[in-house]
Protein backbone atom coordinates (compact mmCIF):
# COMPACT_ATOMS: atom_id res chain seq x y z
CA UNK A 1 0.00 0.00 0.00
CA UNK A 2 3.22 2.18 0.49
CA UNK A 3 4.77 1.75 -2.31
CA UNK A 4 1.98 2.62 -5.04
CA UNK A 5 1.09 5.80 -2.52
CA UNK A 6 4.41 6.78 -3.04
CA UNK A 7 5.08 6.16 -6.28
CA UNK A 8 1.55 8.43 -7.00
CA UNK A 9 2.68 10.92 -5.41
CA UNK A 10 6.64 11.00 -7.04
CA UNK A 11 4.67 10.60 -10.09
CA UNK A 12 2.07 13.83 -9.43
CA UNK A 13 5.38 15.59 -8.58
CA UNK A 14 7.15 14.94 -11.90
CA UNK A 15 4.35 15.77 -13.76
CA UNK A 16 3.49 18.92 -11.71
CA UNK A 17 7.56 19.74 -12.42
CA UNK A 18 7.20 19.23 -16.35
CA UNK A 19 4.00 21.27 -16.30
CA UNK A 20 5.51 24.16 -15.08
CA UNK A 21 9.23 24.45 -16.47
CA UNK A 22 9.47 24.82 -20.27
CA UNK A 23 13.14 22.54 -19.63
CA UNK A 24 10.96 19.50 -18.98
CA UNK A 25 7.85 19.80 -21.05
CA UNK A 26 9.26 16.47 -23.16
CA UNK A 27 8.60 14.11 -20.35
CA UNK A 28 5.28 15.21 -19.80
CA UNK A 29 3.66 12.13 -21.49
CA UNK A 30 6.00 9.96 -19.36
CA UNK A 31 5.34 11.52 -16.32
CA UNK A 32 1.64 11.44 -16.87
CA UNK A 33 1.93 7.58 -17.75
CA UNK A 34 3.25 6.94 -14.67
CA UNK A 35 0.76 8.69 -12.51
CA UNK A 36 -1.70 6.44 -14.31
CA UNK A 37 0.19 3.57 -13.51
CA UNK A 38 0.56 4.32 -9.95
CA UNK A 39 -3.17 5.39 -9.31
CA UNK A 40 -3.78 2.00 -11.38
CA UNK A 41 -1.90 0.45 -8.55
CA UNK A 42 -2.84 2.44 -5.49
CA UNK A 43 -6.44 1.39 -6.39
CA UNK A 44 -6.01 -2.31 -6.61
CA UNK A 45 -4.19 -2.08 -3.56
CA UNK A 46 -7.10 -0.11 -2.01
CA UNK A 47 -9.66 -2.88 -3.67
CA UNK A 48 -7.79 -6.14 -2.40
CA UNK A 49 -7.59 -4.56 1.49
CA UNK A 50 -11.92 -3.96 0.90
CA UNK A 51 -11.90 -7.72 0.03
CA UNK A 52 -13.22 -9.66 3.04
CA UNK A 53 -11.23 -12.26 4.32
CA UNK A 54 -12.67 -16.45 3.32
CA UNK A 55 -15.52 -17.55 5.63
CA UNK A 56 -15.50 -19.57 7.54
CA UNK A 57 -16.63 -23.20 7.40
CA UNK A 58 -17.86 -26.40 8.29
CA UNK A 59 -16.52 -28.14 5.37
CA UNK A 60 -14.93 -27.84 2.77
CA UNK A 61 -15.67 -28.73 -0.61
CA UNK A 62 -13.24 -30.31 -3.27
CA UNK A 63 -14.55 -29.04 -5.94
CA UNK A 64 -12.58 -30.35 -8.62
CA UNK A 65 -13.07 -33.96 -7.40
CA UNK A 66 -16.78 -33.55 -6.59
CA UNK A 67 -17.75 -32.27 -10.24
CA UNK A 68 -16.98 -35.41 -11.64
CA UNK A 69 -19.23 -37.81 -9.39
CA UNK A 70 -22.09 -37.55 -11.51
CA UNK A 71 -21.65 -39.98 -14.89
CA UNK A 72 -17.67 -39.53 -14.37
CA UNK A 73 -17.79 -36.75 -16.31
CA UNK A 74 -17.22 -33.17 -14.94
CA UNK A 75 -21.07 -31.29 -13.60
CA UNK A 76 -22.03 -28.72 -11.88
CA UNK A 77 -25.04 -30.58 -10.35
CA UNK A 78 -22.96 -32.83 -8.11
CA UNK A 79 -21.58 -29.25 -6.20
CA UNK A 80 -25.51 -27.92 -5.85
CA UNK A 81 -26.24 -31.68 -4.53
CA UNK A 82 -23.67 -31.39 -1.94
CA UNK A 83 -23.91 -28.18 -0.78
CA UNK A 84 -27.85 -28.23 -0.52
CA UNK A 85 -27.30 -31.24 1.27
CA UNK A 86 -24.51 -30.07 4.04
CA UNK A 87 -26.72 -26.62 4.05
CA UNK A 88 -30.18 -28.74 5.11
CA UNK A 89 -27.48 -29.70 8.37
CA UNK A 90 -26.79 -26.42 9.25
CA UNK A 91 -23.09 -26.38 8.41
CA UNK A 92 -20.91 -24.02 6.28
CA UNK A 93 -19.41 -24.64 3.18
CA UNK A 94 -16.38 -23.73 1.63
CA UNK A 95 -15.59 -24.86 -1.57
CA UNK A 96 -12.05 -25.04 -4.20
CA UNK A 97 -10.80 -25.68 -7.07
CA UNK A 98 -8.41 -26.51 -9.84
CA UNK A 99 -7.46 -23.30 -11.97
CA UNK A 100 -8.76 -25.50 -14.82
CA UNK A 101 -11.53 -25.92 -13.28
CA UNK A 102 -13.52 -23.32 -15.70
CA UNK A 103 -12.15 -24.88 -18.25
CA UNK A 104 -13.57 -28.30 -17.33
CA UNK A 105 -17.41 -26.62 -17.66
CA UNK A 106 -17.29 -24.18 -19.90
CA UNK A 107 -13.93 -24.17 -22.03
CA UNK A 108 -12.97 -21.60 -20.24
CA UNK A 109 -11.26 -19.82 -17.23
CA UNK A 110 -13.37 -19.26 -14.31
CA UNK A 111 -13.02 -16.94 -11.30
CA UNK A 112 -14.05 -17.52 -7.54
CA UNK A 113 -16.89 -14.56 -8.55
CA UNK A 114 -18.39 -16.65 -11.41
CA UNK A 115 -18.63 -19.82 -9.68
CA UNK A 116 -19.99 -18.38 -6.08
CA UNK A 117 -22.91 -16.83 -8.71
CA UNK A 118 -23.43 -20.72 -10.27
CA UNK A 119 -23.44 -22.21 -6.40
CA UNK A 120 -25.03 -19.68 -4.70
CA UNK A 121 -22.24 -18.85 -2.19
CA UNK A 122 -20.62 -15.79 -1.58
CA UNK A 123 -17.65 -15.17 -3.46
CA UNK A 124 -15.37 -16.00 0.35
CA UNK A 125 -16.62 -19.02 0.24
CA UNK A 126 -15.46 -19.79 -3.22
CA UNK A 127 -11.82 -20.13 -4.18
CA UNK A 128 -10.36 -21.17 -7.43
CA UNK A 129 -6.39 -21.38 -7.39
CA UNK A 130 -3.82 -19.67 -9.38
CA UNK A 131 -2.84 -21.61 -12.67
CA UNK A 132 0.12 -23.67 -11.61
CA UNK A 133 -0.76 -24.37 -8.18
CA UNK A 134 -1.79 -27.86 -6.80
CA UNK A 135 -5.10 -27.02 -4.93
CA UNK A 136 -4.90 -30.25 -2.40
CA UNK A 137 -2.84 -28.58 0.02
CA UNK A 138 -4.78 -25.58 -0.41
CA UNK A 139 -7.88 -27.64 0.49
CA UNK A 140 -5.85 -29.32 3.54
CA UNK A 141 -4.76 -26.14 4.63
CA UNK A 142 -8.00 -24.75 4.84
CA UNK A 143 -9.46 -27.73 6.47
CA UNK A 144 -7.21 -27.61 9.10
CA UNK A 145 -7.42 -23.60 10.07
CA UNK A 146 -11.16 -24.51 9.89
CA UNK A 147 -11.08 -27.27 12.06
CA UNK A 148 -13.31 -28.61 9.03
CA UNK A 149 -13.75 -32.04 7.02
CA UNK A 150 -13.02 -32.08 3.64
CA UNK A 151 -15.65 -33.89 1.02
CA UNK A 152 -13.95 -35.39 -1.31
CA UNK A 153 -13.28 -38.89 -3.12
CA UNK A 154 -9.46 -38.26 -3.13
CA UNK A 155 -7.37 -40.08 -0.71
CA UNK A 156 -4.58 -37.39 -0.45
CA UNK A 157 -1.87 -39.48 -0.05
CA UNK A 158 0.96 -37.45 -1.35
CA UNK A 159 0.02 -34.81 1.34
CA UNK A 160 -0.29 -37.56 4.22
CA UNK A 161 2.93 -36.80 5.66
CA UNK A 162 2.32 -32.97 5.63
CA UNK A 163 -1.25 -33.08 6.53
CA UNK A 164 -1.44 -36.42 8.55
CA UNK A 165 -5.02 -35.33 9.58
CA UNK A 166 -6.00 -36.98 6.09
CA UNK A 167 -5.49 -40.77 7.85
CA UNK A 168 -7.46 -40.26 10.45
CA UNK A 169 -11.45 -41.42 9.93
CA UNK A 170 -13.78 -39.16 9.72
CA UNK A 171 -11.35 -36.03 8.08
CA UNK A 172 -12.11 -37.29 4.55
CA UNK A 173 -15.90 -37.40 3.58
CA UNK A 174 -16.22 -39.67 0.31
CA UNK A 175 -19.49 -39.53 -1.53
CA UNK A 176 -21.42 -40.27 -4.78
CA UNK A 177 -24.42 -41.17 -6.60
CA UNK A 178 -26.46 -44.49 -6.31
CA UNK A 179 -29.40 -45.10 -8.68
CA UNK A 180 -29.24 -41.21 -9.52
CA UNK A 181 -29.22 -39.95 -5.42
CA UNK A 182 -26.55 -38.29 -3.84
CA UNK A 183 -25.24 -40.02 -0.83
CA UNK A 184 -22.46 -38.87 1.34
CA UNK A 185 -20.53 -41.21 3.89
CA UNK A 186 -22.78 -39.85 7.24
CA UNK A 187 -20.67 -42.18 9.91
CA UNK A 188 -17.86 -40.29 9.15
CA UNK A 189 -20.05 -36.82 8.66
CA UNK A 190 -22.32 -36.72 11.93
CA UNK A 191 -19.34 -36.19 14.61
CA UNK A 192 -17.32 -34.17 13.04
CA UNK A 193 -21.00 -31.42 12.14
CA UNK A 194 -21.86 -31.84 15.75
CA UNK A 195 -18.63 -30.94 17.03
CA UNK A 196 -18.39 -28.44 14.66
CA UNK A 197 -21.58 -26.55 15.11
Amino acid sequence: MLIPLGLSALSAIALAITLMSQDYRDYQIFAASCLAASLFLLLRALWQRRKPARARSDVIIDGSNVMHWLDDKPQLQPLLDVIAYLHARNLSVGVVFDANAGWKLWDRYRDDYFFSRKLGLSEQQVLVVAKGQPADPVILAAARENNAVVVTNDRYRDWAEQYPEVTQPGHLIRGGYRQGQLWLDERALTPRAIAAS
